[in-house]
């Protein structure tokens, strides 16, 4: 659903998942949200009388994952606005990835009066630029997550570097592994090379434990979909049945983790904080601060569509650096002493564009008795499983390969189950 497309021309603008039910349903934000007032004080004109639409994978009310941190971005970006979620965002959830369905959603929140319709599934794209296209939707500003597709007019995508914070990820997995003994890693993934979004996943957080831990190996199951969550739960099962002592995830739901707490082991979570639902097994998660793009993008919006597009672009695509991406709180009850520490060092040097992850330097990572960190960068060849070189010594970051979505490769480290 929400991935890039493995060889797309177009810049691509994220993140993981399935359809999930035919059933679709519409609803205003109601009681899931409430209303707040802006840091101004009150409403404007403007933005009383806009409507967001919005069409979710999976449904409004979910607790964690995808959809939820979605939502959760969108109605915080509407409240830091002033405006009030309860009567001004409009939602169709649990519509999969069908363009017939699509485009009845998207029907549906025209004819309640959205003026900025939201898509956040991959697989949208098609019903989304077919809709946009359509002179009676022509002031209608569509923009949708993860996908390619867009037009000069009334219609972007967007998504993030969560590739920067996959690495952070691996930091905390493969400290973990270093004083737990145990250096077999595993990750849940959807996808794998299918899709440039999943590899370089796997790939950052592969590279993120190495630097750490030299001797780690990242075990990859894919599920060949973006979500199922008895299957999540059974894959991070058969990998720690393997002997993984960390386990990973790029899928929705928190079943991962959840099968990490029950077995005693440990896990790194995505797209939300699941801390919650494991606190004695999560460490920490990529995750996403949607509001950084919702918040820009609704602002827009509400002064008209050139307006949107002037300011937005066709693609919109931001990382660490924008506070689009981040790790969720490190959990210091399970975490590996200096995590925080060698998290922050290495947050320092991507933030301000010293370092990126798929370039031909490499960091070693050492955490000190004393809690400090030394941080090295040395100039080495970027390899894929096969030992050909990605990227030659000293060269420059290959990101480019992760945003227009050819990556298709894994790194050493790796191990596809």
């Amino acid at each position: 659903m929400k991935k890039f497309l493995a060889m797309a021309l177009a810049v691509a603008m994220t993140l993981s998942l399935a359809a999930c039910g035919s059933n679709s349903s519409s609803s205003s934000a109601g009681s899931n949200t409430g209303s707040s007032s802006s840091a101004s004080g009150s409403q404007t004109a403007s933005n009383t009388d806009f409507k967001v639409g919005a069409i979710y994978i999976n449904g409004q009310n979910d607790t964690a994952g995808y959809t939820y941190q979605h939502h959760k971005g969108i109605t915080t970006a509407m409240e830091n606005l002033g405006m009030d979620p309860a009567t001004q965002l409009l939602i169709v959830d649990q519509v999969p990835e069908n363009d017939t369905e699509v485009s009845n959603a998207i029907d549906t929140l025209a004819s309640q009066g959205c003026q900025l319709i939201i898509g956040i599934s991959f697989g949208y794209l098609n019903a989304m630029d077919a809709a946009a296209a359509k002179p009676e939707y022509s002031d209608i500003i569509f923009t949708h997550a993860t996908g390619y597709l867009s037009n000069p007019d009334n219609f972007n995508n967007y998504f993030g570097r969560i590739y920067q914070a996959r690495y952070l990820t691996g930091i905390a997995a493969g400290l973990k592994s270093l004083e737990t003994g145990n250096n077999s890693l595993g990750y849940v993934a959807a996808y794998n090379l299918d899709y440039a979004e999943t590899c370089s996943g796997i790939n950052a957080f592969t590279l993120g434990a190495l630097a750490v831990n030299p001797n780690a190996t990242v075990t990859v199951k894919t599920l060949d979909t973006w979500g199922d969550e008895t299957l999540e739960r059974q894959t991070a099962q058969a990998l720690i049945d393997a002997g993984c002592g960390v386990i990973a995830q790029h899928c929705d739901s928190a079943q991962p983790q959840l099968a990490a707490q029950e077995s005693g082991v440990f896990g790194c979570g995505y797209n939300s904080d699941m801390t919650e639902q494991a606190p004695d097994a999560h460490i920490t998660a990529a995750i996403w601060h949607w509001d950084v793009y919702y918040q820009a993008a609704i602002e827009a919006a509400m002064q008209g569509k050139e307006h949107f597009m002037e300011t937005m672009g066709e693609a919109y695509y931001a990382g660490l650096a924008e506070g689009m991406v981040d790790i969720s709180p490190i959990n210091e009850a399970v975490a590996a002493p200096g995590t925080q520490a060698a998290v922050d060092a290495v947050t320092e040097l991507i933030v301000s564009g010293e370092w990126d992850v798929f370039s031909g330097v490499k960091l070693n990572i050492t955490v000190n008795e004393d809690g400090t960190v030394n941080v090295e960068q040395v100039d080495a060849d970027l390899k894929d499983t096969a030992g050909n070189v990605i990227v030659p010594a000293g060269g420059a970051s290959v990101d480019d390969s992760v945003i227009k979505g050819s990556m298709n490769y894994n790194v050493e480290g790796v191990v596809v189950s």
